[in-house]
């Protein structure tokens, strides 16, 4: 009977490959035979390169590979087996020296590593085992373990979100430590589990989880879990990356979470974006390599040049055997071309010191102390964690002096990050100051400038439109450490788009404010200091290859509304095509002024068309393979034939120093005619001037 539930469940989807089961809490359900248990890896990290036993032959012939040393090791071997003019010691010496000095080097450095990985795998955490808490060392964990974290604890390895002290099963994370995303990402629990937020709940936990294999992909993860219940079906909900708490991230602004692990140890997706342990190579290490193939070439002409003339010398009977140094008769019976060899070999020896040994050492010791005044420089040093500059690897150093271009898509490299909501256009009618319910302000774009408004209805329905689409969760302002509202509101808003909250502290300057979502109901108040209810059916998330979201509410009455905000590009296809001019003339002057632009639009739905929706969106939610392709064809079809309503403005301000640049480059390069030369003179010339703009004191810097 399970098993013909389960086929029903997800009916139709091919046979799956490349997916793993994992047992919650190791409790197996009641056909033990519908599941067959799979081995998994601990959860030790190892980011070492040597252990105790390998260190030796591994490092050397990593060293050995090295063109520098493998080219004075066969100087030197040569120098043992064949009779040269010169002693083994010149080149044995320098050579072991220099072997010798890395090996140290790397042994340290991987010590080092060594004392990370044991501080992450040896710290404690909470595993929930006949409903109490148990405490474990981290590396103890194993794949259908339910975890504990609290708040400001980061998170062992990957876990299925399951509950969390939060009554709506949300929690928040940052993840400046994987991607350098500082803004809060919100994270829900599977609808089931929500309730099941304590040790005893729990702990009664029967279901399985079907997943992908781990991939590295850090916002990619398609999975499912299927809940046990006695005496009723099974029920399946889908798995997304909103579901899964990466290892590295750190929870905040919740109490506490239970997850079940589904990827530990190096399955982790932050240990698969670990790019290896291979030694790294410095540019001027590359360079050097250049110039020792050149010199090479040099040293095996000049060899081969004086071994022929040396026979051609001794060509003549008289050269070739003087008075003075008659040959012996191990050297008369020689074969020739085994002389020639030796002779070659014995040249190379020779002329061997056209490639300096001593550079090699002193680049070594530059590089092993160079990483100890990196870490004694007071100037890293930083007071607040009582921490300097760690160096993880000496191999680079000199890179650091190298540094010419630093490229970014980071747009918060010149901006404050901070958005402001500047104005908005509800049907071509530009607002820029607030609206009561009595009377607007509105000016629109063109040659004559006239006061006007949208119908009201328009108005609050585009209001309506940004207090609805979003993923903004509220949060009390005493429990918030991260983005701060306005002092005196007794909320903030959390999102993990800073852009989210400017338009939705838009709509509460023109009298409609967002309260909150509870129990899959968005509350908001309205100009008349009414509160509306609309129930949360679906939410059409984000992503960078539709750039748009929706979501579909039903209101009080019944009414099914699909609300869509997104880039211009990407709305205006999907509306009507006489009400896009209107808008167009401001989202382009918007966009000229520098400011981020988002069209808004909505659709009526019927209950059919929605019925429709809501079995595609289910049917492409519980797929293993595939998920991403089925959900984009479903949101397709959905964002199609719409009505714009209008577009916002926000403002991302520029850093004053950003400002100051950008005003400089685009005064003095738009009339040059050579424009990089002349931007290259401004960047040298404004880096200059902050280096003056310095202060001469010798203090610590600051994070």
């Amino acid at each position: 009977m399970l098993r013909r539930s389960l086929s029903r469940l997800c009916a139709g989807e091919e046979k799956r490959v490349g997916t793993r089961t994992v047992v919650v809490g190791h409790r197996p359900v009641l056909e033990t035979d519908a599941y067959v248990a799979q081995k998994f890896c601990d959860n030790r990290i190892v980011s070492s390169k040597y252990t105790l036993w390998n260190f030796l032959p591994k490092n050397l012939f990593e060293q050995f590979r090295r063109i520098a040393n493998f080219y004075f090791l066969i100087i030197f071997l040569v120098q043992v087996i064949v009779d040269t003019p010169t002693s083994p010691v010149t080149s044995g010496l320098p050579l072991f020296f220099v072997i010798t000095v890395t090996a140290i080097k790397q042994g340290y450095e991987d010590w080092l590593r060594h004392r990370a990985d044991n501080e992450v795998n040896k710290s404690n955490v909470f595993i929930v085992e006949n409903a109490k808490q148990v405490r474990k060392e981290s590396e103890k964990i194993k794949v259908g373990d339910i975890v504990e974290v609290k708040a400001d604890e980061t998170f062992p390895c990957d876990l299925i979100f399951l509950a969390s002290s939060s009554t709506d099963g949300t929690c928040y994370v940052t993840t400046a430590s994987l991607d350098g995303e500082s803004n809060f990402k919100t994270h829900y629990a599977v609808r089931d589990t929500t309730v099941l937020c304590t040790d005893e709940a729990i702990d009664t936990l029967t279901a399985t989880i079907e997943c992908e294999q781990p991939q590295p992909d850090l916002y990619k993860f398609v999975g499912r879990i299927i809940i046990y219940r006695s005496n009723q079906e099974p029920v399946a909900r889908s798995l997304g990356p909103e579901n899964l708490l990466l290892k590295g991230a750190t929870l905040k602004n919740t109490k506490k979470i239970y997850g079940v692990a589904v990827y530990t140890g190096m399955e982790t997706k932050m240990a698969l974006n670990y790019q290896g342990k291979s030694q790294k190579r410095s540019a001027v290490e590359k360079s050097i390599n250049a110039f020792l193939i050149v010199y090479l070439c040099i040293l095996l002409s000049k060899a081969t040049v004086c071994t022929t003339l040396k026979y051609v010398w001794q060509s003549n009977p008289f050269n070739d055997e003087p008075w003075y140094n008659e040959k012996t008769k191990k050297e008369r019976e020689t074969f020739k071309v085994l002389r020639m060899f030796t002779d070659f070999l014995s040249f190379m020896v020779l002329f061997n010191f056209i490639i300096p040994v001593s550079m090699y050492v002193t680049v070594e010791m530059q590089k092993f102390l160079g990483s100890f005044f990196i870490s004694w420089d007071k100037e890293m040093y930083d007071e607040e964690i009582k921490e300097g500059a760690l160096v993880n690897t000496s191999d680079l150093n000199e890179e650091l002096g190298q540094v010419e271009y630093v490229f970014t898509d980071k747009t918060g490299t010149l901006t404050e990050n901070s958005m402001e909501f500047i104005e908005c256009c509800i049907d071509g009618h530009k607002y820029k100051d607030c609206i009561s319910e009595v009377d607007g302000f509105s000016q629109t774009d063109g040659p004559l400038k006239y006061y006007g408004k949208a119908e009201k209805s328009r108005e609050e329905l585009f209001l309506r439109a940004l207090c609805l689409c979003h993923t903004v969760q509220i949060k009390e302002a005493d429990q918030v450490d991260g983005l701060m509202g306005q002092p005196e509101r007794k909320y903030t808003y959390i999102s993990s788009s800073p852009d989210e909250i400017a338009l939705v502290k838009g709509a509460e300057k023109y009298g409609f404010t967002f309260l909150g979502l509870e129990n899959d109901f968005m509350k908001i108040r309205n100009q008349k200091n009414e509160t509306e209810m609309y129930q949360l059916l679906h939410v059409l998330n984000f992503d960078p290859v539709r750039r748009r979201m929706s979501v579909i509410v039903r209101t009080t009455t019944g009414k099914l509304l699909l609300f869509c905000k997104g880039a211009d590009s990407s709305i205006f296809p999907r509306v009507q095509q006489e009400e896009i001019q209107q808008t167009k003339v401001h989202v382009d002057r918007n966009a000229m002024d520098g400011y981020r632009t988002l069209c808004v639009a909505f659709k009526e739905l019927t209950q059919k068309e929605y019925d429709k929706i809501d079995k595609q969106l289910n049917e492409a939610k519980m797929a293993l393979q595939d998920r991403e392709e089925k959900m984009a064809k479903v949101f397709e079809d959905t964002e199609a034939d719409m009505h714009l309503i209008g577009a916002t403005a926000v403002e991302d301000r520029l850093f004053q120093t950003s400002t100051e640049l950008l005003e400089l480059t685009a005064r003095t390069v738009g009339d040059s005619d050579r424009k990089e030369d002349r931007l290259h003179e401004l960047l040298m010339e404004y880096h200059k001037k902050l280096i003056q703009d310095v202060p001469k004191s010798r203090g610590g810097l600051k994070r």
